[in-house]
């Protein structure tokens, strides 16, 4: 079945815009869920948890719940973790110290001094101001023999902390910056500080030239795993009666500190964030359709992993998803 096509005002359309359909009183509560999932033709695996207790797992293609998959900027949510973690443990000050504090190595000396002054929590949340490196832009930056001074370099199209600007190239200057502050590679960092606590594996992935891992792109985890994670979330950093991040960090993360021009829904630290009808609704994204929504009042985690190779705008696909958990999955749960 070929995927519905989307009006301009499903395009423009957030979360908050779209009615909640009265469940199925079908005996198989997931019955019409199921058949809609069937039908989209980028959905490799969903998952569904609600109170910490799987209630149904759906695999039409891929590899399905327990094998790995490219989850591409859902990464940036577990660089963000990462950065949560940090600062926990006193590797860096807080989220307003500023790259020339944490790691004054990474700035190349082309770079236009405001860059010394970027913060952590304008690379958390893709302000640091400086032109993109994602888009049109991405395929010249990955090419680039030093990825991190590449971003850095660049010009400022507006001022850190005035408005996001989606790039990869962000969120990658923050891992480095973390690798740099720990002495410690971002993969050590994610397998000791995230997987391990979350009994998740966390494999080797791709590393720019200078040998720091991609920070916000390209990680390779199992559907399950990002259930966990978005779990650990949504029980304010604890799993298993473990503090895995702190329950400040999990809220502060939550809150809306700008604003994506592309879907309009709100971004804190590495989650965008968003209405579906009365329910507030977090959720990480990756190209193709790498899902992790988490709807607290629900008690509600889901994870989506799809065809990697395929766009997923808020005006195609991704908008597909959006409407499949306010019209669909909510209902069935709420």
């Amino acid at each position: 079945m070929t995927q519905p096509r989307l009006n301009r005002r499903h395009l423009l359309a957030s979360f908050a815009a779209l009615p909640l359909a009265t469940p199925s009183l079908a005996q198989d509560r997931f019955a019409d869920l199921r058949a809609e999932v069937a039908g989209l033709d980028q959905i490799h695996t969903l998952l569904i948890s609600q109170s910490g207790q799987e209630v149904l797992a759906q695999t039409l293609r891929g590899g399905g719940p327990d094998r790995l998959a490219n989850v591409k900027s859902v990464s940036k949510s577990f660089v963000a973790a990462c950065l949560g973690a940090a600062l926990d443990r006193g590797v860096v000050a807080d989220v307003d110290s500023p790259l020339a504090h944490v790691a004054p190595s990474l700035i190349p000396g082309s770079a236009d001094p405001r860059a010394a002054e970027i913060t952590l929590e304008d690379l958390v949340t893709l302000q640091a101001g400086l032109e993109r490196t994602s888009g049109a832009n991405y395929g010249q930056w990955v090419s680039s023999r030093n990825w991190v001074a590449d971003a850095l370099a660049r010009d400022f199209v507006r001022e850190p902390g005035a408005g996001m600007l989606y790039s990869t190239g962000s969120t990658h200057i923050l891992g480095a910056a973390l690798s740099v502050a720990a002495d410690e590679t971002l993969l050590r960092l994610m397998r000791d500080w995230i997987g391990r606590p979350l009994g998740i594996e966390i494999p080797a992935w791709t590393r720019d030239p200078q040998g720091y891992y991609l920070g916000g792109n390209e990680m390779a985890i199992t559907p399950r795993a990002m259930l966990r994670f978005g779990e650990m979330y949504r029980n304010a950093g604890m799993y298993q009666g473990e503090q895995i991040l702190p329950a400040d960090w999990v809220r502060e993360s939550w809150v809306a500190r700008t604003r994506s021009p592309f879907s309009r829904h709100d971004y804190g630290y590495g989650w965008f964030l968003a209405q579906a009808g009365d329910y507030r609704v977090a959720y990480a994204r990756g190209y193709g359709g790498q899902m992790i929504y988490v709807v607290p009042e629900l008690e509600l985690t889901v994870a989506i992993t799809s065809d990697p190779t395929r766009p997923a705008r808020s005006g195609g696909y991704g908008g597909v998803l959006n409407r499949l958990l306010a019209q669909s999955i909510i209902p069935a749960l709420a």
